[in-house]
C-alpha cells in the first residue's frame, strides 16, 4: 500500500525536528561540531529519497505521564487510616470483650476468687503496658499507646473491683495506688513525649475520687487533691506544649466541683468551699498566660479558658453569698476585678504579641463586666441607673488618659444601659416638683453624654465625630424629656386635687389646655435657646437641631393647638411661634454667620 504525499512530508518534518534536537544535546554535552554535523548530513541524505511503500503510520505519541488523582490519594489516606487507627481500636475492643466474657464465665463458674480476679486484672494490666513498649520500639507509636490506654484502664479497674467490689482493700490504699498510676503515667507522657499518654494519667486522676467514693462528705480531702492535681497539669503544660490539658483540667474539676455542690453543699460550709473555689480560679487565671507561649495570631483558647474561668467563677460565688448579703456580693466582684486589672499588667515571656494584645483586652473587658455587674447587685432602684453613668463617665475619663479604645467603647455601652433603664424602666411615682430624684438622674445622664461630645470634638477621626454626634442629640432629648415630664407631673396633680362635682369638668378641661400649651412653649423655647447657641458658636449642628425642634413645634401649633386650645392660648401660640420664626428669619436675612451664598443672576435681581 503506497504512502500519500501528506504522511510522507509529515514523516520528514518529523525526522527534522528530531534530528534537530539530537544536535542540541550533543552541542550541550561539548561534543566536536564534526562529529555532530556527519551523520546529521548522513540522515539528510537519507531522508531526501523516497522510502519503500509502506503501510501508513502515525507516530506513536509518547506516554502521558501517570498523575495520581486527588480523590486516589484521599482514598489511600482513609484506607490507611481505617487500617491502621480504626481497625486497630476495634481491634483491641473485641479482645478486651472476649477476655472479659470469658472472666465472668471463670468468675460465675467459681474458678477463680475474689484475690485472683484482682491479681489477674493486676498482672494483665502491667503486662500489657510492657507488651506495648515493644511495638514502640518498633514505631507502631499509636499501636502502642493504644496499649497502654487498654493497661491503665484495666489498672485502675482492677483497684476499684478491689475496693467496691470485693472489699479487699479500704479506700486509702486503693486511692494511693491509683495515684501512683496516674503519677507514672504522667511520668512516662514526659519520658516518651507523648500528650496522648499525659491525657489518659488526667483522665484516671479525675476518675479516682469517683471510682474510690465512700458516699461520705470529703470535702477538704477531695477539693485538696483536685488542687494538687491541677497544679501537675499547670506544671506539665509549663515544660511542655499541652494546652489542651488544661481545658481537660477545667472540665474535670468543675464535674467533681458541681457533683459535690449538689450533693454535699450547705450554707455552713460556705468559708472551706469558697476558698478551693478561689483556689481553683487562681489556678486556671493563671493558666491563659502559660498558654500564650504556644499561641499565634489571635490565641483564642486563652481567651476562651480565661473567659469561662470568670464566668463560672463568679456564678459560684454568686449562688452562695447573695444567700446571705448583696452587698458582699458586690464587694467580691469588686475585688474580681481588681484582680482582673493585675493580670491585666502581667507580661509572660516568649509570647505572641498580639495573642498577649487579645488577652490583655480580655481581662480589661472581664474587669469592666464585673464593675458593671457589681452596681445593680449593690444599689437599688434608680441609684444602678446613675451607677451606670458613673461608670460611664470614669471609663471615659480613663480611656481618654491611656488613650484607649476599648476603655471608650466600654464605657459607651455603660451609658447605653443607664439611658435605656432610664428610658424604659426605672419609675418614679409621684415626685416632688424640679427637685427630685428623677431630675437628678436625668442631669447626670446630661453631663455624661455631654462628656461624650466634648471628648468628640477633641478627635479628628469620623466615627468618634459622629458618636460625639449622636450623644449631643441625645443629650437635647433628655433634657426636653425631663422638663416635659416635669409639665405633666405638675398638671397631673392639680388635676387629681379636684372631686367630683359640677365644675369638675370645666377645671380639668382648663388644666388639659393649659397643659398642652406649656409643652409648645417648652419646645419653642428651647428651640430658641437651641437656635441662639448655634448662632453663638457658629455651629450648623446645633442650628439643625433648633430647626427641626421648631419644625415639629410648628406643626403641633398649627395641626393641634388650632382645633383644641381655647382662643387665648390658640392666640399666644401663633404669635410666639410668628415671632420666634421672624427673629430666626431676620438672623438669617442679616447673614451673622456669614453663611457662603451663590451670587444672584440678573434675572434673580431685576425680580427683586
Amino acid at each position: 500500500m503506497e504512502i500519500s504525499q501528506s504522511d510522507f512530508d509529515l514523516l520528514v518534518q518529523q525526522i527534522r525536528e528530531l534530528t534537530a534536537r539530537v544536535h542540541r544535546l550533543e552541542s550541550a554535552l561539548g561534543t566536536s561540531q564534526a562529529a555532530a554535523k556527519a551523520p546529521r548530513q548522513e540522515t539528510v541524505t537519507r531522508v531526501v529519497e523516497p522510502p519503500p511503500p509502506v503501510p501508513p503510520t502515525r507516530p506513536a505519541p509518547p506516554p502521558p505521564a501517570f498523575v495520581v488523582p486527588s480523590t486516589a490519594t484521599q482514598h489511600s489516606d482513609l484506607e490507611t487510616r481505617i487500617g491502621s487507627h480504626w481497625l486497630n481500636r476495634i481491634g483491641i475492643a473485641a479482645v478486651l470483650i472476649g477476655v472479659s466474657y470469658f472472666l465472668k464465665y471463670a468468675f460465675d463458674s467459681g474458678w477463680i476468687g475474689p484475690t485472683g480476679r484482682v491479681a489477674i486484672g493486676l498482672i494483665a494490666g502491667i503486662a500489657v503496658m510492657l507488651w506495648s513498649e515493644r511495638f514502640r520500639s518498633r514505631g507502631y507509636r499509636v499501636f502502642s499507646y493504644s496499649l497502654k490506654a487498654v493497661g491503665i484502664g484495666v489498672l485502675y479497674l482492677s483497684f476499684w473491683a478491689a475496693f467496691q467490689v470485693y472489699h479487699l482493700i479500704q479506700s486509702g490504699p486503693a486511692f494511693a495506688c491509683m495515684l501512683l498510676i496516674t503519677a507514672s503515667t504522667c511520668a512516662l507522657a514526659l519520658s516518651q513525649d507523648a500528650e496522648i499518654l499525659a491525657v489518659f494519667a488526667i483522665s484516671g486522676g479525675f476518675s479516682t475520687p469517683v471510682l474510690v467514693s465512700t458516699g461520705v462528705n470529703h470535702e477538704v480531702a477531695l477539693f485538696s487533691y483536685v488542687a494538687l492535681l491541677d497544679l501537675g497539669i499547670l506544671t506539665l503544660v509549663a515544660f511542655k506544649p499541652w494546652r489542651r490539658l488544661l481545658w481537660l483540667g477545667f472540665t474535670g474539676t468543675l464535674i467533681l466541683y458541681v457533683a459535690w455542690s449538689s450533693e454535699y453543699y450547705i450554707r455552713s460550709e460556705l468559708q472551706p468551699t469558697l476558698i478551693f473555689a478561689t483556689l481553683f480560679f487562681i489556678i486556671f487565671a493563671i493558666a491563659p498566660l502559660f498558654m500564650l507561649r504556644q499561641e499565634h495570631g489571635t490565641g483564642m483558647m486563652p481567651l476562651a479558658l480565661a473567659f469561662v474561668n470568670a464566668a463560672t467563677y463568679f456564678a459560684q460565688a454568686y449562688l452562695m453569698i447573695t444567700e446571705i448579703s448583696n452587698t458582699a456580693m458586690a464587694w467580691f466582684a469588686l475585688a474580681l476585678a481588681a484582680v482582673y486589672l493585675a493580670l491585666n499588667r502581667m507580661r509572660p515571656r516568649n509570647a505572641d504579641e498580639a495573642a498577649e494584645s487579645n488577652l490583655r483586652l480580655m481581662h480589661l473587658a472581664l474587669a469592666v463586666g464585673l464593675i458593671t455587674v457589681a452596681i445593680p447587685i449593690r444599689l437599688e432602684a434608680h441609684w444602678i441607673t446613675i451607677g451606670w453613668f458613673v461608670e460611664a463617665a470614669v471609663l471615659l475619663w480613663l480611656g481618654d488618659r491611656i488613650k484607649s479604645d476599648l476603655l471608650n467603647v466600654f464605657a459607651l455601652t455603660a451609658l447605653m444601659l443607664g439611658v435605656a433603664r432610664l428610658l424604659l424602666y426605672d419609675n418614679f411615682v409621684n415626685p416632688p416638683l424640679i427637685f427630685n430624684m428623677r431630675m437628678l438622674v436625668y442631669a447626670v445622664a446630661i453631663c455624661v453624654l455631654g462628656l461624650v461630645a466634648y471628648h468628640a470634638l477633641r478627635r479628628n477621626d469620623d466615627l468618634t465625630k459622629n458618636v460625639g454626634a449622636v450623644a449631643a442629640v441625645a443629650l437635647n432629648i433628655l433634657a426636653l424629656t425631663a422638663l416635659s415630664l416635669e409639665i405633666r407631673d405638675y398638671y397631673s396633680q392639680q388635676m387629681t386635687t379636684f372631686r367630683p362635682g359640677s365644675s369638675v369638668i370645666a377645671n380639668w378641661t382648663d388644666l388639659r389646655i393649659a397643659r398642652d400649651f406649656s409643652y409648645s412653649a417648652l419646645w419653642m423655647g428651647y428651640g430658641a435657646m437651641l437656635m441662639a447657641i448655634g448662632f453663638w458658636r457658629k455651629s450648623a449642628f446645633i442650628r439643625w437641631q433648633a430647626l427641626i425642634l421648631i419644625a415639629l413645634t410648628t406643626v403641633k401649633v398649627f395641626a393641634y393647638d388650632t382645633s383644641e386650645l381655647e382662643r387665648i392660648y390658640r392666640i399666644l401660640s401663633f404669635i410666639v411661634l410668628g415671632a420666634l420664626l421672624l427673629a430666626i428669619s431676620f438672623a438669617y436675612q442679616r447673614n451673622w454667620l456669614k453663611l457662603p451664598s451663590r451670587k444672584p443672576s440678573s434675572s434673580a435681581g431685576d425680580v427683586a
